[in-house]
This record gives C-alpha cells, sequence and structure tokens, in this order.
C-alpha cells in the first residue's frame, strides 16, 4: 500500500481543520450541552438555571407519557426498518430480471429520495385524509373508515408509509449494486441443479446480500429515529393521543412548545446512548451473521 508524505507538517492539519471545526461547532458542542443542560433546570421565565443532578432522567422514566413515547418508537422504527428493507427488496429483484426497461424503472424509483421530508409528509397526509383523500375514499368501499385524527392504529400506519416511502428508493439502489455484483454463474449452476427460483434467492441471493441488508439494517434504524420528525410534525403531530409521538418528536415538543428545557435535554441525550447502543449491538452481535 502506497502512504502519503507531506513535506510540511502543518498541511495534514490544515487539509482536515474545516471538516474539524464542522464536526465540532455543528455536533460535539451541542452534544455536550445538552448533556450538561441535562443536569440542570430553569426557571419559568428562564432566567435562572438550577444544578438538579439525574432528577431530570429520574422524573422521565417515571413518566408514563414518556414511557408510551418510548413503547411507540419501538414499534415505528421496527415498522419503517422493515417496510423500506421488504419493498425496497421486492422492487430491486423486478429490476434484476428487467433487461431492456431497468435504467428507465431504476430512474423513476430514485425520485421519491429527492423530496424533502415535510413535503413528503403533507403528500401523504393528502391522500390520506379522511375528508377529500383518494385512499380513505377507497378503504370506504370495501367498509374500512379511516381517520388518522381518531384512530391510533390509522395514524401509525400513515406516518410509517410516509416514512418509509422516501427511504425505499435509498435502499433500491443498494439492493441492485448488491444484486448486480452476485455472480450469474452461481445462479444459473443452482437453476440447472433443479433449485426453483424461491430456494435460489433464500440460499444464494439472499446470503450474498446480507453485507448490503445489513448496512441498510442500520441506516435505516438511525433514519427512523432521527430523520423522521418532518413527517411526523407535517402528518399528525404526535397524536391521536400519543400514538405517533416518537422520542424525537416528544424532545421537540417538550424543549421548544414546552419549554422544559432540561427535561427535553435529558431525553435527547437517552435517545441518543439508545441509538448508540443499539447499533453497537447490530455491529457486535449481528454483523456475526454476515457473510462477507
Amino acid at each position: 500500500m502506497k502512504r502519503t508524505h507531506f513535506r510540511n507538517k502543518i498541511l495534514p492539519y490544515l487539509l482536515i481543520a474545516p471538516q474539524l471545526a464542522i464536526t465540532i461547532v455543528f455536533f460535539l458542542w451541542p452534544a455536550g450541552e445538552a448533556v450538561l443542560q441535562s443536569f440542570q433546570q430553569e426557571d419559568a421565565f428562564g432566567l435562572k438555571t438550577s444544578w438538579v443532578g439525574l432528577a431530570n432522567y429520574s422524573d422521565l422514566f417515571s413518566d408514563p407519557v414518556y414511557i408510551q413515547s418510548l413503547e411507540v418508537t419501538v414499534v415505528f422504527t421496527i415498522a419503517v426498518t422493515a417496510a423500506a428493507l421488504i419493498v425496497a427488496l421486492l422492487l430491486a429483484l423486478a429490476v434484476d430480471r428487467a433487461v431492456k426497461s431497468g435504467p428507465a424503472y431504476t430512474t423513476l424509483l430514485v425520485w421519491p429520495y429527492a423530496v424533502a421530508p415535510a413535503v413528503v409528509g403533507v403528500l401523504w397526509w393528502f391522500l390520506f385524509n379522511p375528508t377529500i383523500g383518494i385512499l380513505p375514499y377507497l378503504l370506504s368501499l370495501v367498509g374500512y373508515h379511516w381517520n388518522h385524527a381518531l384512530n391510533g392504529t390509522d395514524a401509525m400506519i400513515l406516518v410509517v408509509i410516509a416514512s418509509a416511502w422516501p427511504q425505499v428508493s435509498y435502499n433500491f439502489l443498494f439492493f441492485v449494486a448488491g444484486l448486480q455484483s452476485i455472480p450469474a454463474s452461481m445462479r444459473e449452476a443452482a437453476a440447472i441443479d433443479g433449485a426453483g427460483p424461491v430456494k435460489r434467492f433464500f440460499t444464494i441471493t439472499l446470503p450474498l446480500l446480507s453485507p448490503t441488508t445489513f448496512f441498510l439494517t442500520v441506516v435505516n434504524f438511525v433514519y427512523a429515529m432521527f430523520a423522521t420528525f418532518p413527517v411526523i410534525h407535517a402528518t399528525t403531530k404526535g397524536g391521536p393521543a400519543g400514538s405517533t409521538d416518537i422520542l424525537v418528536f416528544k424532545v421537540y415538543n417538550d424543549g421548544f412548545i414546552g419549554l422544559n428545557l432540561g427535561s427535553s435535554a435529558a431525553q435527547s441525550v437517552v435517545l441518543l446512548v439508545i441509538v448508540i447502543a443499539l447499533t453497537v449491538i447490530q455491529f457486535r452481535f449481528v454483523e456475526r451473521r454476515v457473510q462477507y
């Protein structure tokens, strides 16, 4: 391996200085402020700050509303990750079988990823609007009366679909690249040996896609925990009755709406610890099943 040597010893540090500055100012500094603020509490007018230690954390885990938000987040994250991965894999398999229409098909499927999350939320809100939406009208024809403003299950389905839809495009690109990297001779040999399409998929395709699947699982998990705030805000705002109030949205509600900055900071620290812990578990234990 050829190594790069700099004659000027200061040059390497100057090259990475802009990225280090961005990381410190926009990531490390706010994270440190959040950790510090989670041990403090401000008065009602924001004029005085007092040190309360672990009181904000103990109040969180004794609050049934926060426990409900934690449970909602678990269901939401699993549902979004599973839906985005499964749909993307099915679409990628369809492209892998297409020959002439593959490029055009791929281009059309990538477009949703370019749509802003808030716009995605508004789009699906209109589609599922109980009064003017086309989808509730179609559901009413089969006897189901959709109303995500009153039904918590309907609201959860709405935010899961809206959150998973743009992420399908992202996953789709990686799955297509993974499928194209699998040697066709392996599947052809299995077909000659009498293996059907389903058996070839589970014994050859899926194991060889495991590195891609593992990477996308981690990415989608983090996406569902953090980047879905605009979708929730544009569709349900955490309602009805907290049925879609995921942790990242509760941080916003308590901090910017309720002005309880100490509790909001503690929630953000807990959320960060949960994501880091689960990511470490995925790399520590789940990655062992990945076949490279």
